[in-house]
């Protein structure tokens, strides 16, 4: 089936593109206006965010967004896309262990978060367990961008707490202007002992035809934490223990056993790129073995198990685009297809449990021309997936999941006055097949979504908007929620689903400020869900197979936040500019009938300076993680923390230089810190002190 997709995707655009192709002698045409980068070495500008059906403005976007590119993605760059993007306003983290940590929105995480490479799913399983990597290798990563809220529904009813969209080159955008062009990244971080180096090279051939080819490989040690890696009530507990090795845990400190990882990938692709559009595939092999973090059991009866994690995929994509005039300016055509396995192997070696995920994925989008003040695009989607899971271990019958959506975004610009309206319809079906050793029958539910949004901004002066979106979204539970039904070693749990549960829906009310001028920026939102019918899950007290039942449930949950960053520069002197940066954000989560929901992540405030010049940035920053004591019945308290880092970047030549060093100390005061959105909070604090050698060349 994969061939037959990207046969057929060729087979559509290739034509097309042909027509377009400049005559000979011309220079290959500039890439389209909604490419991330308008040159191979150039950045892309910050403002833009490209996610979405048509290209906005990040000030005409009616929800939260961020978009992390250039040194300010390489400062931050980490092993895992959630602790990449853990500083942006309105995002946490899931923190299990250093080497699966996905982002956590506003408060949401699995389910309600997707992650994209390129506006197409990662084809993993991330969303089924937080100790599952995401599939989406961080050193390969030119831009990031992030949006929260109502946004990010165009991209599935699965999105409704927002989406992480990653880019990469592996299907060329441009025509390079060099014969070769060369791309590297070399790090080390203390920390985990972390070597990593990636390289890409685009060849342009023919003056239309771009090959691509990249690879990354990375290593760590177990990683160094900031004090003790149990929490103050469990080395009490462990200390008051009448078994010898028990009462030893009391003192574990430093390392955190069993979190060392090593990952390598590499890739290959091309495109054909001329002025009227563009067609292109890539193929990508992705490996990566790592340890997931012991849960301790202070039960003499229990032994604790340190898993290790074994994924490989194969992945195939293709993405297109052509412009064809008239009232559809534009046809975009994205397809991907992929075989992902994990195997979960004991500490005796043994491959406990193994992970079969088949996914495909395909997004065409019509976009219209403008026509005056209004400008909009309508399109469908489709996602097939086919999870099986094979072992002692199994939690999960074989099933599969169907998904097939039509959107539009529809949108007037009045001047002053913006609105946009967006809608999804999405009819998912979810079947679990008959499992003797899970005792359930075959089971079908299939389920008919339907999303919309509306709002508006104004502009109550030049750069100063405010805006309101008002949004109803339905989202399907997913086959875990419906079917699971066993144990999990990963995370040393017994989940149990409810194969009756109805559709979440839910309303959402936001309102936004933006602004911007010389020397000044800033962004804020403020929001409010009403979730009937929300899907959780919590500790019921009981014990099976020696493991901690987990149950999901459905009830109605509020949901309120708010979130925001503001810029501005201090002033100049000796050739550099003095900015001082600043964010925050809060969710407040309550499940009706039971308190709050579980894993939310407190207050936050982070703040920065920064002195900036065409050779150096220098800068400094403060977290502070307020304690979270807000919590549900079986959730424990986490104590609040500050985290202080500092960075310096050199550019030899300046600021068009292809040669970057960046030296950062992260968590210099090498304090404990725990993510309160994190299920092993209790086991794995983050990482202690971590100085980092960066090395970004370009040719």
């Amino acid at each position: 089936m994969i061939r037959s997709l990207l046969l057929a995707s060729a087979a559509f655009l290739v034509p097309a593109a042909a027509l377009a192709a400049p005559a000979d002698g011309e220079a290959p045409a500039a890439p389209a206006a909604d490419t991330p980068a308008a040159q191979a070495h150039d950045e892309p500008q910050p403002e833009i965010v490209v996610t979405g059906l048509v290209v906005r403005s990040q000030a005409d976007v009616l929800s939260g967004t961020s978009v992390v590119t250039g040194e300010e993605l390489t400062r931050n760059l980490a092993p895992t896309i959630g602790e990449t993007l853990a500083s942006q306003p309105g995002v946490s983290a899931t923190s299990f262990g250093p080497n699966a940590s996905r982002p956590v929105l506003r408060g949401m995480q699995g389910e309600r978060v997707r992650i994209l490479t390129d506006g197409i799913g990662s084809f993993d399983a991330s969303n089924t367990s937080a100790d599952h990597a995401v599939v989406i290798n961080p050193l390969t990563a030119e831009r990031i961008e992030v949006l929260r809220g109502p946004a990010a529904l165009l991209f599935g009813s699965s999105a409704a707490g927002g989406v992480v969209n990653v880019f990469d080159s592996r299907i060329p955008r441009s025509v390079p202007e060099e014969l070769v062009h060369a791309d590297s990244l070399f790090t080390y971080g203390s920390a985990a002992n972390e070597r990593a180096a990636g390289g890409a090279i685009d060849l342009p051939v023919a003056g239309k035809l771009v090959l691509h080819t990249d690879a990354s490989w990375s290593k760590t040690g177990d990683l160094r934490t900031g004090g003790y890696i149990l929490t103050p009530a469990l080395r009490a507990a462990a200390a008051a223990s009448g078994d010898p090795e028990i009462a030893e845990l009391a003192d574990l400190k430093g390392k955190l056993p069993n979190s060392g990882a090593r990952t390598w990938d590499v890739a290959a692709g091309a495109a054909v790129i001329t002025d009227r559009g563009n067609v292109g595939f890539s193929y990508s092999h992705y490996d990566n073995l790592y340890g997931v973090p012991v849960r301790y059991s202070l039960d003499p009866a229990i032994e604790a198990e340190a898993v290790r994690i074994h994924v490989k995929q194969d992945r195939f994509d293709m993405r297109g685009e052509v412009e064809t005039g008239g009232f559809i300016d534009k046809i975009r055509l994205r397809l991907g297809a992929a075989d992902y396995q994990h195997s979960e192997i004991e500490d005796t070696g043994a491959i406990g449990t193994t992970f079969y995920n088949q996914g495909y994925e395909g997004r065409l989008e019509l976009v219209q021309a403008e026509r005056g003040a209004w400008l909009g695009a309508v399109g469908g989607q489709f996602f097939l997936r086919d999870l099986n899971i094979d072992g002692d271990e199994k939690f999960l019958p074989k099933n599969r999941t169907q998904q097939y959506g039509l959107f539009t975004l529809q949108s007037l610009d009045l001047g002053a006055l913006k609105a946009e309206a967006g809608a999804r319809v999405e009819h998912s079906i979810a079947t679990a097949f008959a499992d003797a050793d899970l005792g359930n029958p075959d089971m079908r539910r299939s389920f008919t979504a339907v999303s919309a949004s509306a709002g508006a901004s104004y502009g109550l002066a030049d750069r100063l908007r405010v805006g309101i979106n008002v949004s109803r979204t339905a989202r399907a539970p997913s086959a875990e929620e419906l079917y699971a039904n066993g144990p999990h070693a990963g995370t040393a749990a017994y989940e149990i689903g409810n194969p009756g549960f109805g559709m979440e829906k839910s309303w959402t009310v936001e309102g936004t400020i933006k602004g911007s001028g010389e020397g000044w920026s800033f962004q804020g939102s403020v929001f409010q869900s009403w979730f009937n019918g929300y899907i959780y899950d919590y500790q019921t007290g009981a014990v099976i197979d020696d493991l901690p039942v987990f149950q999901f449930a459905q009830a109605d949950a509020r949901y309120f936040g708010v979130e925001g960053e503001a810029s501005v520069t201090l002033g100049r002197a000796g050739g550099f500019a003095f900015n001082a940066d600043a964010l925050a954000d809060y969710v407040r989560a309550t499940i009706t009938g039971q308190g709050p929901a579980p894993r939310i992540p407190p207050l936050r405030i982070l703040g920065g300076l920064e002195a900036q010049s065409d050779h150096l940035n220098l800068r400094v920053e403060a977290e502070r993680s307020f304690a979270q004591d807000r919590i549900s019945v079986t959730e424990t308290p986490t104590k609040g923390f500050t985290l202080v880092n500092a960075s310096l970047s050199w550019t030899p030549q300046g600021v068009e230089d292809n040669v970057t060093f960046t030296l950062s100390a992260n968590n210099i005061f090498d304090v404990e810190a725990r993510r309160h959105a994190s299920v092993l909070k209790d086991y794995a604090p983050l990482a202690g002190r971590d100085i980092r050698v960066t090395a970004r060349l370009r040719i």
